[in-house]
């Protein structure tokens, strides 16, 4: 099974899979609204505004493992986003990351390697995994890592 062919659910409901940004490089984020890194949103749509043209999308994926930190409704988290944020970039149904029952995007995420090396289990809100139009899981970027940190690599890729 490929990346691309994982059955994904949108904030609003709808069904997909990853197929639908096939040939784009994408930024995969487990995101919440009541983190220290919630800020980062901003960031995040700044690097989806800034390239988007050339092919690159952010996704956002709410999780609540971490401390209840996005104990909202899907409603609720569209509604934040877009009035806090102004987040445009596509969001997902809140998922598991870590666990028994994670979401099987985050299982074939955690194969990703951070910059010292290491995959494995999602540690916390706001981890970023960036991945290249061929479905390459290129790396993994820790929460404290800012959406600012990463745009040489997302350049490098586009």
């Amino acid at each position: 099974m490929s990346i691309y062919d994982i059955a994904l659910t949108t904030l609003d409901g709808r069904g997909t899979t990853l197929a639908e940004y096939k040939g784009d490089v994408l930024l995969v984020v487990n995101v919440a609204s009541r983190c220290g890194f919630t800020p980062q949103y901003t960031g995040l749509e700044r690097l989806h505004e800034r390239y988007s043209e050339q092919g690159f999308a952010v996704l956002g994926f709410p999780c609540n493992q971490f401390m209840f930190q996005e104990p909202s409704s899907a409603e609720q988290i569209a509604k934040y986003c877009k009035s806090v944020h102004n987040v445009s970039f596509p969001m997902f149904e809140k998922v598991r990351v870590r666990g028994r029952q994670r979401h099987p995007l985050f299982a074939e995420l955690s194969h990703a390697k951070d910059v010292n090396g290491k995959g494995g289990k999602v540690k916390w809100n706001f981890e970023k995994v960036l991945i290249s139009r061929e479905g390459e899981l290129l790396r993994r970027y820790r929460s404290r890592t800012t959406p600012e940190e990463i745009a040489p690599d997302i350049e490098a890729v586009l």
